[in-house]
């Protein structure tokens, strides 16, 4: 039996005397397509089960930008407000419909 390494090289289907070159290099092929697919797999599993560590380090980065973000937002809307004049609230929400009732 080959190794995986050694199925990208060496055709181990070549010496069969029930096979013609044709039926060995089509197996051939499929033995080089089923050691891809193992290494994918392999590798994929290897990181589905442990973080990015890179991948962690930038997100952390991205989060503390977007707390200064919203800290530096929350002040500029918190100075626009202030910046407003101050205007008395009865007249602020006045009553502008066509309503005639006596109030005292």
């Amino acid at each position: 039996m080959t190794t995986t390494d050694e199925i990208f090289e060496i055709n181990p289907y070549e010496s069969h005397a029930s096979l013609t070159p044709l039926e060995a290099d089509v197996l051939w092929e499929y033995a080089k397509l089923s050691q891809h697919v193992k290494d994918l797999t392999e590798r994929s599993r290897q990181l589905s089960e442990g973080p990015d560590e890179n991948l962690l380090a930038r997100l952390r980065v991205l989060e503390r930008k977007m707390g200064l973000v919203l800290t530096l937002f929350k002040a500029s809307v918190w100075g626009v407000i202030n910046e407003q004049p101050a205007t008395e609230t009865s007249v602020q929400y006045a009553d502008t419909t066509a309503d005639t009732t006596l109030r005292r």
